[in-house]
């Protein structure tokens, strides 16, 4: 089951139909009575219904693009007994020795190397680089073409926008958005939009 029909749905089903090709997959969505079906995979219910379909057979992916609705229902559905597998596109190079939280997603070509932790619910989006020894939170987004060098933290649901690189050894806090293209070369603190060349914050959020 993959709850979130949009376009990061969709991606996280064709790449659980790469990895699992014998596998079932429907879609869990709040505009089901309205959409029926993603390509050739079905919309079955909304995302409520998942808790009424957790068995031993299933497996979910919260495909829910927003950090905190995605860390929220991956809670949710860990806390009623659920499954929610890692899911790795057959192309992303993960060290056996890096470690990823239920429910992560790390998309095609993307790379995490030895030492590294991913938390729970996390998106290694197209291309991105997780270097040795790096610490990602909970419902963390890397963007595609995202560079992290060695030993980066990110507190749980930031976001890191497309072509960001992140000097070794930075710390960026929880709930922070990093806009596209940055270069990080100094810590960011939580609950801030920071960008730019370098990276500086902007906002509190």
């Amino acid at each position: 089951m993959v709850l979130g029909a949009g376009g990061h749905g969709a991606v996280v089903a064709d790449i659980a139909s790469a990895v699992w090709p014998d596998v079932t997959i429907s879609f869990l969505d709040d505009r089901y009575g309205t959409l029926s079906r993603v390509f050739d995979w079905p919309v079955v219910g909304n995302f409520e219904s998942a808790l009424k379909l957790i068995d031993a057979d299933s497996g979910f992916i919260v495909a829910i693009g927003n950090n905190r609705a995605r860390h929220d229902w991956l809670n949710r559905l860990l806390e009623a007994g659920a499954v929610s597998p890692v899911l790795m596109h057959p192309t992303a190079v993960v060290s056996s020795r890096a470690r990823l939280g239920a429910g992560t997603v790390v998309f095609a070509t993307a790379v995490i190397q030895i030492g590294a932790t991913v938390g729970r619910g996390c998106i290694v989006n197209t291309a991105a680089v997780v270097e040795h020894d790096c610490q990602l939170g909970d419902a963390v987004h890397i963007c595609p073409q995202v560079g992290l060098a060695g030993n980066v933290t990110i507190g749980s649901r930031s976001t890191l926008g497309v072509g960001t690189s992140v000097r070794q050894g930075i710390e960026i806090g929880s709930d922070v958005v990093i806009g596209a293209g940055s270069a990080v070369v100094r810590d960011i603190a939580s609950s801030a939009l920071a960008y730019g060349v370098p990276a500086v914050t902007k906002l509190e959020i």
